[in-house]
This record gives structure tokens, C-alpha cells and sequence, in this order.
């Protein structure tokens, strides 16, 4: 039994990588003193990674090794010049002699090249790690070794060899692999290391490259596994941890928002409750984005946050029109009251915009977040697949943390029985609302209903609604049409009973 206690007391410290997200998703760093196998094709983020790795050692005071048989110093400067860095600090080793590389063709009367090379690389190798003393390498391609070993048998001995040695040495290594699309990985590294990471990245037919990273292994701890989107900026790279909504539950006191038009209030049966969602449906400019601006506006001027991510129109023309309306967002925003992001379409993975949500919530302390809207989310993203996952995932995390969120969804038509939605998401919504353009009289009309609520009663009236220079106004039930929300109004009563015109 001490045995075992004193066991524990030895398992190994972590160590950041430097990479925002990374070590999250390893639960708090790697394990140091291990040797851990990266593995990607060319352009995934291989190199980027080890000199992230290296400079976080650098900022804590270690001593830092870079090993490649195939990139230069300069090469190497360049990549770390265009991120803003220096690497100052980092020793750099090139194993293969000067001799050798200037004579290619030389042959061996007696061992192989591959012997020899090995033989030669090796011990540059140890008496670099002997007189650096490094706590952090990275070896940068070791697919280079896998090629020279050319036996299975001579690479597995090679790989054993200098897993012992780097961990006498207390070294925390990074071996880089350059892999093929589709090729299966490196399965004999994969066995000896005691982690193993892959890096993916895919090209959609428009738009930027998609980049995502997932921990096949990692010895004696616990990791978040699956897949998780990264992007490689000016800087570095930035993961953004695949989101899981359960570890996030709160027990939050049940309050009721209110719009601040009674009247819709009165529709959803008093408002809507903190931590849940209102989706609103409606075809293109029967003011959905107005309606879920009067939510903003009201919060804003009770002194509290909201976050509104625009991909379907730019930050000017919303500002601009919500000021025409009545609910002037620009004291909001200089105050940080309001934030109004706008989300440029093809450039964001479902993982960035997770993180970009979470982190208006967890720093900002937003209590409401617009998402204006799903069609936009939906093509900024057109081949991803499980996005309606990601959505919901994200709608119960901002439940967790008692946030309201509005969503709003364009449908697609404008008048008639046609107007069809892209895509059925009422589901994942608490609250439903629907607006449809009516005619009646020589006028387009708009007809609001609330078709869904979960956590209680609302009214089942269909009202028009008016969207006027002070905001949004809902008017008396339309009692005397039929099949307004259908597309094919019948009247059958006065017109004393619509709005006034306000043409």
C-alpha cells in the first residue's frame, strides 16, 4: 500500500504549451518528462506548435532545444519573424554534418548509409541535450529518422533509444511526423510515445481552411477527446476546445425578462425566463432583427450586458437602423454596455464561434446573446457537418449560465403559401415566434404569433404587428381574418380592426 501511495506522489508535474486552448483540452498541460508524437500534414500547424511549445519554456526560464535535419536557422527565423517572434533564447541543433551534406554521394565500403547516419545523428543529438540541458525539445521533422531507419525493427530501437535518453534527461519532447492526406499515421511511434496528437485540415470549396486537432492517446490522464477546431493567426495558433455544455450546469434563481412592449410580453404569457432561448422565424425584413433589438435596448438601459453576433449585415447598418427605430446602440456600445460583433461568412469554424459566445458570457458578463442570423450560421458553414449539435450544445451551455438567448431564422419567400423555412430548428428553441407578411386592403401587413413556449402558458392569438420610428408596436388580435399565418387570408370582418396605415 505505500508503495502504491508513494507512486502517486511521483506522477509527473504539467507543463503549459503556451498554444490558448491546448491546455484545456489536455486537462492542464502536458505531463512532463514524456515524449509525445505530433502528427499532421504539410501546413497543418506542426512547426508553429513546437516554437509556441518552446517560447512558453523560454518565458519560464528553461533551457530549449530545436532539432531538424531538413530546416535551416533562417527557415526557421522567417516562420517565427512572420508570427511577431524571436527566437532568442532557443538553441537550434542540426545533426546532419556539414561533411556529409557537402559530399551526398559519398558511399560506405562496410555499413549502410542508413547505420552510419543513424549512428552520427544520434550522437549529435546527446551531445547537444548533454551540453544545452534542455527541459523542452522538439525534433522537427523525425519523419526524417523513420526514412533513414528504412527497417521497422532498426526504427522501433531507435525510438526506445532515444525515449530513455530524453527521459534520464528530463526532457519534455515533441516529435513532429509529416503525414499524407488519408495516409494511416506513424503506428510504431504511436505505440512507444506517451502521447499522440493529430493535426487536420480540410479546404471547403470557399472560404478559408478549416484546422482541427484530437488526442488519439495520452498516458495516465484525462484529456477531452473528439475533435477540436484550432486557426493559426498572426501570433500563434488558438484551439478552441470542442464545448460540452454538462460541465457548465448552474442552479441559477428563475426571473422572467421583459422586451418592454407590453403587449408582446402579454403574448409569450409575460416574457420570456433567463436561461432560455427565443427563436423568431420570418421571411427577410419582417423585422425579426428589430424585434430581438428591443430585448437589447430594454437590458441595455437597466445597466446590463448584451452580445448581438450579426452575420447577415454589417455592424454599421445595424446600428444605423436600430437608431431610426428608436433604440440607439451607440451610447450602449462606447459604454461596453452592448457588444456587436460581426461574424464574416466563410472565415469561422463552429468551434471559434462557441468560443467567441462563451468567452462574451465568462469575460464580458453578458446576459444575453443575439445570434442574428441561423441562415447566416448555417452558410458561414455550409459543409460542416453535426452543426445543428454544435447549436445545441451552445444553447444549453447559455442555459447553464442563465443567459437568454435569441436566435432569428429567415425564411425563405415573401408572400404567399411557399415561404418555407431552411431548415426545421423550432426543436432546439424554448420560445417560438412567427411573423408572416400578410396583404389586406392594398397593403402589406405583418402578422405575429407565438407558436411555442415551454415553460408555460402564452397567448394563441394571432396580432399585427407595426414597426414604427419608436420601435416595435403590437396591435389588436386579427379576429376576423382566417389563414393569415397559412399565406391565404380570408376577411371576415371590418377593416377598422387593423392598424392604421402608416403610409
Amino acid at each position: 500500500m505505500s508503495e502504491f501511495v508513494d507512486v502517486e506522489k511521483k506522477a509527473p508535474e504539467r507543463i503549459s504549451t503556451g498554444i490558448p486552448g491546448f491546455d484545456a483540452v489536455l486537462g492542464g498541460g502536458l505531463p512532463q518528462g514524456h515524449i509525445y508524437l505530433l502528427e499532421g500534414e504539410s501546413g497543418a500547424g506542426k512547426t508553429t506548435v513546437g516554437l509556441q511549445y518552446l517560447r512558453e519554456g523560454r518565458r519560464h526560464g528553461e533551457a530549449t532545444l530545436w532539432i531538424s535535419l531538413s530546416e535551416t536557422q533562417h527557415e526557421l527565423r522567417q516562420i517565427a519573424e512572420s508570427h511577431g517572434w524571436s527566437l532568442d533564447g532557443v538553441e537550434l541543433c542540426n545533426p546532419v554534418s556539414d561533411k556529409r551534406t557537402a559530399h551526398p554521394d559519398e558511399q560506405y565500403s562496410f555499413f549502410s548509409p542508413a547505420d552510419v547516419e543513424l549512428e552520427d545523428i544520434r550522437a549529435a543529438i546527446v551531445a547537444a541535450v548533454e551540453r544545452i540541458k534542455p527541459t523542452r525539445v522538439v525534433f522537427d521533422p523525425f519523419s526524417d529518422i523513420r526514412h533513414l531507419a528504412r527497417d521497422v525493427l532498426r526504427y522501433r530501437r531507435y525510438v526506445l533509444y532515444l525515449r530513455e535518453f530524453f527521459t534520464k534527461q528530463g526532457c519534455t519532447v515533441l516529435l513532429m511526423q509529416e503525414t499524407a492526406r488519408g495516409a494511416p499515421g506513424d503506428l510504431q511511434a504511436e505505440a512507444l510515445v506517451h502521447g499522440y496528437v493529430t493535426l487536420q485540415q480540410d479546404s471547403p470549396e470557399y472560404g478559408g481552411q478549416r484546422r482541427r486537432l484530437r488526442i488519439h492517446k495520452m498516458r495516465g490522464i484525462p484529456f477531452r477527446d473528439g475533435y477540436h477546431d484550432f486557426a493559426i493567426e498572426t501570433g500563434g495558433i488558438a484551439v478552441y476546445p470542442r464545448l460540452v455544455a454538462a460541465e457548465h450546469e448552474r442552479h441559477e434563481r428563475e426571473e422572467v425578462l421583459a422586451s418592454g412592449v407590453e403587449a408582446f410580453d402579454h403574448l409569450l404569457g409575460g416574457g420570456i425566463e433567463r436561461g432560455s432561448s427565443l427563436l423568431i422565424m420570418g421571411t427577410a425584413g419582417v423585422g425579426k432583427s428589430t424585434l430581438s433589438t428591443q430585448y437589447v435596448a430594454r437590458l441595455a438601459q437597466q445597466g446590463e450586458k448584451a452580445a448581438i453576433f450579426a452575420f447577415d449585415e454589417t455592424t454599421r447598418t445595424y446600428r444605423s437602423r436600430s437608431q431610426k427605430l428608436g433604440m440607439n446602440l451607440d451610447p450602449h456600445v462606447a459604454a461596453g454596455t452592448v457588444t456587436l460583433r460581426q461574424i464574416d461568412s466563410a472565415e469561422v469554424t463552429p468551434g471559434q464561434f462557441s468560443h467567441m459566445v462563451m468567452q462574451s458570457v465568462d469575460r464580458e458578463g453578458a446576459s444575453l446573446v443575439v445570434i442574428d442570423s441561423v441562415s447566416g450560421y448555417m452558410s458561414a458553414m455550409p459543409e460542416e457537418r453535426f452543426l445543428f449539435t454544435h447549436l445545441h450544445e451552445l444553447l444549453t451551455y447559455l442555459g447553464h449560465r442563465n443567459v437568454v438567448t435569441i436566435l432569428t431564422l429567415a425564411q425563405h419567400g415573401l408572400l404567399g403559401e411557399r415561404v418555407q423555412s431552411p431548415a426545421d430548428i423550432s426543436y432546439l428553441a424554448d420560445n417560438v415566434v412567427l411573423i408572416r407578411y400578410f396583404e389586406a386592403f392594398g397593403a402589406i401587413r405583418r402578422a405575429i404569433s407565438v407558436v411555442k413556449k415551454r415553460s408555460g402558458p402564452h397567448e394563441r392569438l394571432v396580432r399585427e404587428m407595426t414597426i414604427a420610428n419608436d420601435g416595435v408596436r403590437i396591435g389588436q388580435p386579427l379576429r376576423q381574418f382566417s389563414g393569415v399565418l397559412s399565406g391565404r387570408p380570408e376577411f371576415t370582418g371590418d377593416f377598422e380592426q387593423l392598424s392604421a396605415d402608416e403610409s
